[in-house]
């Protein structure tokens, strides 16, 4: 027993006494071994607090969107252009394709085609068979409108005998011609004219010149009109000559002659006006008082600038 005392006070005065502090506090090792040292991680304040292991991210519940009494979705797929059976096949099982914004990698899945939507690589697809999307060059001295009561042209004079009942996107005075869509999408019409959605239009305007060099940077600041400032998006001089310019103005603003008072309002009142671009659909080569449909691509791609 007196032994073990012994030996007891022995590590007292050296590990817990005035000396032994002394020594640790003038740069003496501080006794743990290597293997306690090596638990120190890094970040960590203690050499027992090991570094937290991440959280797992909770997985999403998966949705059913299968209807049993929908049609099989490689076949609405195929049927939309999107590619041959065997192709949307390959494209559900690579993981490409979802319904409702939930994936779909089961070949058997029937879904309701009027009621839920499909994306496939992000795009989205109709596959509402009644749906029509046209675009339409509009020649000058055509109203807006499906019908006229002064009997002056209007849009239903050029698309023959259609039994659908087509909205145009926007409008353009007679004094304008160019690009409208024609659709029985109201959701897609509503969100293309409204400016909260951002969708550009193009148009290329013949004013008297010349141009200012810093017309286009006022213009993209903004210029106070009768109901309210308007902004472009975009401002560039496409051509000049003598005593008059080509200018492209973009912007997604929809009120009435917009463009007109605009460049009114900087001094350079419209002499023609054509509208050339709405959002990703382009007017191209096609002839005024034509029109033609929207192929799948691009109707995806006016899906994905309306947000839908």
């Amino acid at each position: 027993m007196s032994g073990s005392q012994g030996r007891g006070g022995s590590k007292g005065s050296s590990a817990g006494g005035p000396q032994g502090r002394g020594r640790r506090s003038s740069g003496a090792p501080s006794g743990r071994s290597p293997s306690a040292r090596s638990q120190r991680f890094a970040g960590s304040t203690k050499p027992s607090q090991p570094t937290a292991l991440p959280k797992a991210r909770p997985t999403q519940p998966a949705v059913d969107v299968h209807d049993p009494d929908g049609v099989r979705l490689q076949k609405l797929l195929a049927a939309a252009g999107v590619g041959s059976r065997r192709t949307c096949e390959n494209l559900i099982s690579a993981g490409r394709v979802t319904v409702d914004g939930h994936l779909v990698t089961e070949l058997g899945v029937r879904i309701d085609p009027l009621r839920q939507t499909v994306h496939v690589d992000g795009e989205r697809v109709q596959l509402d068979e009644s749906r029509v999307y046209l675009a339409f060059n509009k020649p000058l001295g055509v109203v807006s409108t499906m019908s006229d009561e002064l009997g002056r042209p209007s849009i239903s004079d050029f698309l023959g005998n259609r039994q659908e009942r087509l909205f145009h996107v926007g409008r353009l005075d007679a004094d304008t011609e160019g690009l409208l869509l024609l659709t029985n999408d109201g959701d897609l019409a509503h969100r293309l004219q409204h400016p909260a959605y951002g969708v550009l239009k193009t148009y290329l305007a013949q004013v008297p010149g010349p141009i200012p060099r810093d017309l286009g940077k006022r213009l993209r600041e903004g210029v106070e009109l009768d109901d309210g400032p308007v902004a472009v998006d975009s401002f560039k001089v496409v051509d000049s000559a003598p005593g008059k310019a080509l200018v492209e103005v973009i912007l997604h603003e929809g009120r009435k002659h917009v463009v007109r008072r605009l460049l009114a309002e900087v001094g350079h009142p419209v002499q023609s006006l054509v509208r050339t671009d709405v959002g990703p659909i382009q007017l191209g080569d096609l002839k005024p008082g034509k029109t033609r449909a929207l192929n799948r691509r691009e109707i995806g791609a006016l899906y994905a600038a309306a947000g839908l």
